[in-house]
C-alpha cells in the first residue's frame, strides 16, 4: 500500500447531521481551511487530502478504536529503528492528546496527517534526491487514486502496526542495515572511547602501546575474537589477520599494515557510523522498492559492479568511476546492446577539458593519443593543419576517433544504455588501476574488470555467444554491435554502508560528498514532496 495525492471526494452528507457530527465538521473545517493549517502548533502537511477523507466519510471520526490508535503510535515510535525521526509524525503531540469533546477534531487530523507523512517516508524515503539532483530518475510513481479508501483501509484494519510495516522494504540489505543501526546505537556508550592514537604506522610483529586499544576496537567490530582482547601490546599474527578483515570491510588495502588511513577509519566516531547507517537506510527506501528480478548495479562509492538475480549476486567485479570533479552520475536505465571491439569517439567534455588544450600546445599530442581527426565527410585530417586555438569548447567541426584495439580507451567491449550523460560501462586498457583501493579515475564512465564475463551473462545465449565465441570475435578485431535479446536494467547508485553475504557491515568513504548532503536532509523537518518528483523513470 502506498499513499499519494488525492482527487476530489464525491461522497457528501445525504441527510442532516446530528449535532455532534455537525460540530466535528465545523471544527475540521476551521482547522484545515486555515492558511497555514496548524493544530497544536504542528503544521498539517496534507490538509486537502485529509479534508477530502473526512468529507467522503460524511465527517464521522475515523480513529475511534483506542487500540488501533495506540498501535499506530507504537508504529510511529518504532520508525526510530529505521533511522527516521518520530517527531516528523507528530508523535510527541499525539501521545498527549485525547479524543474527548472539543479535542476530537485535532486528535483526528493529527493522526491522519501522521499516517500520510509516515507512509510517504517509508514508501519513498524521507530525502527527495531530486532536490539536489535535477536529473534523478530512480523515483517510483505515487499512486494518486482512491487515497481516501486507502486511508480507510489502513485505519480500519485489524492490525495497523502490520500495515505500517508493509510499507518498508523487505530486501535483506534493508533488514541487515536496521540490525546494524540498533547494534551501533546500543554499543555507542562503550565504543565512543575506543580510539587508536595517531602516529607512525604500527608494523607487524612489533610492540606498540596503541595495540591494546586496537584489540578492544576490533573485538567490538567482530573482527577479533573476544578471547584475543587482552592487554598484550604485541601486534601479533592473530591481530594482523583481524586488521586485514577490518580493512576489507572498509575498502582499504588489506595488507595488515596499520597506517594513517586505517587509523583514520578506526577512529570514525560512532555517531558518524550511525549517521552513515541512517543515510543508507533512507537510500534503501528510495532504491530497494520494486526492484527488477535481474539487473546490473554499480556501487559508485565502493568502486564495484554487480550482476544480481533475485537477491543473489551472480557476478561481481571491481570498477573505476569518475573523478571527484567529473563524477559518475546516479541514474537508472537499461542495457540494450553491447559493442565488441568498439571505436571511441571523444565526447565534447573530454575534448574541451583535455584534448583541445593539449592540441593548442602541440597538435601531435592527438596522434600520440592514438586518435584520428575526421571531418564532416569522414575524411581524415592532419591535426597539424588545424588551428586549435580557435576552439574553446568541445563543439568543433571534427570528430576525434580511436580505432579498435588493445589500447582503445574503451578496451574490448562497451555496454550501452540510453542516458543524457554519455555514460556507459566499458573495458579499459588501464587494468593496473584496479589494484588501487580508491578507484575514482575516469571522466564519468564506469570502467569494469573482467568485462567479457559480464558480456556473456547479459547476452545469455550459450549456443551463439558463449565465452569462446565472444573471445573469437574480440580476437578478430572487427567492431561488432550485439543487441541483447532482453534489456537488462542498470542502476548507478551510491552506497557507503551495507552488510555483505558474510554478515559483515561494510563502510566506504563519502567520495562525492553525497552522505553529508543526504544527512542534512534527514535532519530537516517534514516537507511535502513536489508533484511529479518521484514519478520519473
Amino acid at each position: 500500500m502506498m499513499l499519494g495525492a488525492i482527487g476530489t471526494a464525491h461522497a457528501q452528507e445525504s441527510t442532516s447531521p446530528d449535532p455532534a457530527t455537525a460540530e466535528f465538521h465545523a471544527q475540521i473545517e476551521l482547522l484545515l481551511k486555515a492558511v497555514p493549517a496548524e493544530v497544536h502548533g504542528a503544521r498539517i502537511a496534507h490538509a486537502d487530502p485529509i479534508y477530502q477523507f473526512y468529507a467522503q466519510r460524511s465527517f464521522h471520526p475515523a480513529w475511534t478504536n483506542p487500540h488501533t490508535a495506540s498501535e499506530f503510535r507504537r508504529a510511529l515510535k518504532d520508525t526510530e529503528a529505521d533511522g527516521l525521526d518520530p517527531r516528523d509524525y507528530h508523535l510527541p503531540i499525539l501521545e498527549q492528546l485525547t479524543s474527548d469533546g472539543p479535542a476530537l477534531a485535532a486528535y483526528e487530523i493529527l493522526h491522519t496527517d501522521a499516517l500520510l507523512r509516515v507512509a510517504d517516508h517509508l514508501s519513498f524515503g524521507k530525502v527527495d534526491p531530486a532536490s539536489f539532483d535535477p536529473h534523478w530518475n530512480y523515483g517510483r510513481a505515487h499512486d494518486q487514486t482512491d487515497l481516501s479508501q486507502k486511508i480507510e483501509s489502513v485505519v480500519g484494519s485489524a492490525d495497523i502496526y502490520a500495515e505500517i510495516e508493509k510499507l518498508k522494504p523487505t530486501h535483506r540489505m534493508y533488514v541487515a542495515l536496521k540490525q546494524e543501526l540498533a547494534r551501533f546505537r546500543q554499543a555507542a556508550p562503550d565504543i565512543s572511547q575506543l580510539t587508536v592514537a595517531p602516529g607512525s604506522a604500527i608494523e607487524p610483529d612489533t610492540h606498540d602501546t596503541r595495540v591494546v586499544s586496537l584489540r578492544a576496537r576490533l573485538a567490538f567490530s567482530g573482527d577479533l575474537d573476544a578471547a584475543e582482547n587482552n592487554a598484550s601490546d604485541l601486534y601479533d599474527p592473530t591481530l594482523q589477520a583481524a586488521v586485514r578483515r577490518y580493512q576489507e570491510r572498509m575498502g582499504l588495502d588489506a595488507d595488515g599494515k596499520i597506517g594513517a588511513r586505517t587509523i583514520e577509519e578506526l577512529n570514525v566516531p560512532v555517531d558518524g557510523r550511525i549517521r552513515q547507517l541512517r543515510v543508507n537506510l533512507d537510500r534503501a527506501r528510495v532504491l530497494l522498492q520494486d526492484l527488477p528480478n535481474e539487473f546490473v548495479v554499480v556501487n559508485i562509492a565502493a568502486y564495484w559492479v554487480f550482476f544480481v538475480r533475485g537477491q543473489e549476486i551472480a557476478w561481481s567485479a571491481r570498477a573505476q568511476v569518475g573523478k571527484t570533479y567529473r563524477r559518475t552520475p546516479m541514474f537508472r536505465s537499461a542495457i540494450d546492446h553491447l559493442v565488441l571491439n568498439p571505436t571511441w569517439t571523444v565526447p565534447p567534455g573530454i575534448l574541451s577539458k583535455d584534448i583541445i588544450p593539449a592540441a593548442r600546445k602541440d597538435p601531435a599530442s592527438i596522434t600520440r593519443r592514438g586518435l584520428r581527426v575526421l571531418d564532416s565527410s569522414g575524411n581524415e585530417v592532419d591535426p597539424a593543419s588545424i588551428d586549435w586555438s580557435k576552439y574553446r569548447s568541445g563543439n568543433i567541426p571534427y570528430t576525434l576517433r580511436q580505432d579498435p584495439g588493445p589500447k582503445n580507451a574503451l578496451g574490448r567491449v562497451k555496454f550501452m544504455f540510453p542516458n543524457s550523460y554519455s555514460v556507459y560501462l566499458h573495458d579499459t586498457p588501464s587494468g593496473n588501476l584496479f589494484e588501487s583501493s580508491d578507484r575514482a579515475f575516469s571522466s564519468g564512465c564506469v570502467r569494469i574488470d573482467r568485462p567479457l564475463e559480464l558480456a556473456e551473462l547479459l547476452l545469455a545465449d550459450p549456443a551463439k555467444w558463449d565465452a569462446a565465441a565472444i573471445r573469437r570475435t574480440v580476437d578478430a578485431g572487427v567492431t561488432q554491435p550485439v543487441t541483447l535479446a532482453n534489456k537488462v536494467p542498470v542502476l548507478l547508485a551510491y552506497w557507503t554502508a551495507w552488510v555483505d553475504d558474510q554478515g559483515r557491515v561494510n563502510f566506504r568513504r563519502d567520495v562525492y560528498g553525497q552522505d553529508a548532503q543526504w544527512a542534512a536532509g534527514l535532519e530537516q523537518g517534514y516537507s511535502t514532496r513536489k508533484p511529479g518528483r518521484s514519478a520519473a523513470r
